[in-house]
């Protein structure tokens, strides 16, 4: 009997390692892909235009947006194996990361220092003081933005579980995920132009066409990624739904057994 429960108490304990250790993994994944992803930004647009058909297709983008369909693929991870409470958290988590990030780069760049906030012949300040306006002036677009998005997302996986009864794993991840990053596109063009005043736009042309082609492009990428992401998913879940030994979501504490309950 002692035997038993020992090797039930030892069992319950190994699969807890692993569920923890699967989450930190995820969420690190997660705040790592969000910070860099702030870090990076609009530092640099790039060209990926091509021709189609006799006919130029525009398609911008910048840099920031490369590692962020990771960070939907993370919590689509952790909505569904561990739950909408901890998959809001890591959310807020994120944020308090990000601002701790700006208040970083923006004590940095008050503090003395060899190097001073001084244009060079070619009008350009040093890497630091680049990089920190660029930083202080898209992560409040990107913030805002991360936040309506990434939300919108935890709550639109759960409502297609809900509505699909558990089923048609495929709806649900790419249901939330292509219309929280159609939020998120929108708003992160339009608060990065009219806020942070960050986008390469000419002046010379209407501006609306402008914010279009990044909004649509951006998106485009996104959603892209997003439905290249479904296979990955699907045999992530499946594996981890074996590695974790788990069926539905983990229970918010631990499964101990019986005899371990009241110790």
């Amino acid at each position: 009997m002692f035997a038993t429960t020992a090797s039930g108490t030892a069992r319950a304990e190994l699969l807890q390692r692993r569920r923890e250790g699967v989450f930190l993994v995820l969420g690190g994944l997660f705040i790592g892909s969000m910070t860099m992803l702030n870090i990076l930004g609009v530092t640099r647009f790039l060209d990926l235009s091509f021709d189609l058909f006799g006919m130029h297709v525009p398609v911008p983008l910048a840099v920031g947006v490369l590692p962020y369909p990771l960070t939907f693929l993370c919590t689509d991870f952790i909505s569904e194996i561990y739950g909408r409470r901890r998959a809001n958290a890591i959310v807020w988590v994120g944020l308090l990361v990000n601002l701790w990030l700006v208040a970083v780069v923006w004590v940095g760049g008050l503090l003395p220092g060899f190097d001073q906030p001084v244009p060079d012949a070619s009008g350009r300040l040093p890497v630091f003081f680049e990089v920190r306006t660029l930083t202080l002036g898209t992560v409040a677009a990107s913030m805002l933005a991360y936040l309506s998005a990434q939300l919108a997302d935890v709550h639109l996986f759960h409502f297609w579980k809900r509505l699909t009864q558990g089923r048609h794993l495929w709806l649900r991840n790419n249901g939330s995920t292509m219309v929280s990053q159609a939020i998120d596109s929108v708003a992160v063009i339009l608060i990065t132009h009219f806020y942070a005043h960050s986008l390469p736009v000419d002046p010379e042309r209407p501006l609306g066409g402008q914010l279009l082609t990044f909004i649509v492009t951006s998106y485009v990428f996104k959603a892209i990624a997003a439905g290249l992401d479904t296979v990955p998913f699907y045999l992530g879940t499946s594996w981890l739904r074996r590695f974790l030994e788990i069926e539905d979501e983990i229970p918010s504490v631990p499964i101990l057994p019986p005899g371990d309950a009241g110790s």
